[in-house]
């Protein structure tokens, strides 16, 4: 516990407060920012910055020409810090009861500025970590140059308190009868899809992917004539110049890209879907000459049901009847049946689309219906919607036909 003192004695609502050591380390670790407070020439500044907690110091960064790093050479600096975690807005009957749900901590203190080149390192390098477990090792460590740049202030936690909020409505009971909706909205930060910077050929690193299922998960996949590697934005180029043919685009839910800039849009709404859960993509590269040359999914996956439909494919014309759709189909019915546990696989294709549903009918799966108008074409018409499906049952005889079709597929193109 921390020691209670006069600037962290609560003088209302003290049913929220807390000097807990254990829960004052958890909102530090978790928050990535802070507001650091203090004054200069008898006035108040705030000072908005990143920080790091090792053991029970705070480190906060910042440069070496701010004026509170400066003043804080010599005796050090007197500031407070605070940092809060908003987890939800609270809707009361009343005006008077809105409220939030929060989680915050403030630290009083003397704080010294960092001298010592190896301490300094350390803290950046546990900034840097911070972000991404693995990253230091993933980066270039600082030149001599942008440390005498960067400034770090040392904070001992001693003077800590934790506020907080937690719960439900807290109404007067003459309100409840009031017609109006009362309850919690929940708030947490979620991380986006990764963006490469321009010029950027290495794929999102795994600590910049969220955890996922076995089901979520793109796993490589190799065979004979293609590789399944996760689909990246940084594919977007050699991906754009597979697939220039219009007719690889005559039937897919979405226009003919123009530009790779164009297919990057592609790629990240892929992404996305990846990200919240929805569809989980691919890029198919030849196995024989490395070239990118397509991509395909998982989507409508379902763990609970032990379904998935594999689509969103377009694979570059050259490629075509070759071995490379077969046996990307293959590697994708094998994990889905066989690793996955899966009992159904699923496709879906647009009744326009002739050579799609003979592709489909050749893998061994069977017409179970169509969708009428299932959902709009990229110039506006309704599209009915061909479903086909695989079951467990069904997989044992299809795996054999496509491995024999495999064996005397024709070489994919170079």
């Amino acid at each position: 516990m921390y020691a209670q003192t006069v600037r962290t004695t609560a003088s209302r609502s003290r049913d929220r407060m807390s000097y807990d050591r254990a829960a004052a380390h958890a909102v530090l670790d978790e928050a990535y920012d802070c507001v650091l407070g203090f004054t200069v020439d008898g006035e108040p500044r705030l000072l908005p910055t990143l920080h790091v907690r090792m053991g029970d110091t705070l480190y906060l960064h910042g440069s070496t020409g701010s004026r509170p790093l400066l003043a804080a050479r010599g005796d050090g600096l007197p500031v407070c810090v605070a940092v809060t975690l908003l987890d939800g807005l609270v809707y009361g009957r009343s005006q008077f009861h809105h409220s939030a749900n929060y989680r915050s901590v403030i630290a009083h203190g003397t704080a010294r500025l960092v001298t010592d080149v190896a301490e300094k390192s350390d803290v950046l390098t546990a900034l840097v970590e911070k972000v991404g477990t693995g990253r230091a090792a993933d980066s270039r460590p600082p030149s001599r140059r942008e440390l005498a740049e960067t400034a770090v202030l040392a904070l001992p936690l001693h003077e800590v308190s934790v506020r907080a909020r937690t719960g439900g409505v807290a109404d007067e009971p003459e309100d409840y009868a009031l017609p109006h909706w009362a309850g919690v909205v929940p708030l947490r930060l979620t991380a986006g899809p990764p963006e490469p910077d321009t010029g950027v050929t290495a794929p999102v690193p795994a600590y910049l992917r969220p955890a996922r299922t076995p089901w979520h998960e793109p796993v490589p996949l190799d065979g004979r004539h293609v590789r399944l590697e996760p689909l990246d934005l940084a594919h977007a180029e050699e991906l754009f110049a597979a697939t220039t043919d219009p007719e690889v685009w005559r039937h897919l839910g979405t226009t003919q890209p123009v530009a790779p800039a164009d297919l990057t849009v592609v790629l990240r709404a892929y992404l996305a879907a990846w990200h919240r859960g929805e569809q989980v993509p691919w890029v198919q590269r030849c196995a024989v000459t490395g070239a990118v040359v397509g991509s395909t999914s998982y989507y409508e996956i379902d763990p609970e049901r032990r379904s998935l439909g594999i689509g969103h494919t377009f694979l570059g014309r050259p490629w075509w009847r070759t071995g490379i759709n077969t046996e990307a189909k293959l590697l994708l019915l094998g994990r889905a049946f066989d690793e996955l546990g899966a009992v159904r696989v699923v496709w879906h294709t647009d009744i326009r689309n002739e050579r799609s549903q003979r592709a489909i009918e050749r893998l061994g799966a069977s017409r179970e219906g169509v969708l009428r108008r299932h959902r709009l074409r990229p110039d506006g018409s309704w599209r009915d919607t061909v479903q086909y499906s695989m079951t467990v049952d069904e997989w044992p005889t299809a795996q054999v036909t496509l491995r024999e079709r495999l064996r005397s597929a024709a070489p994919s193109a170079g």
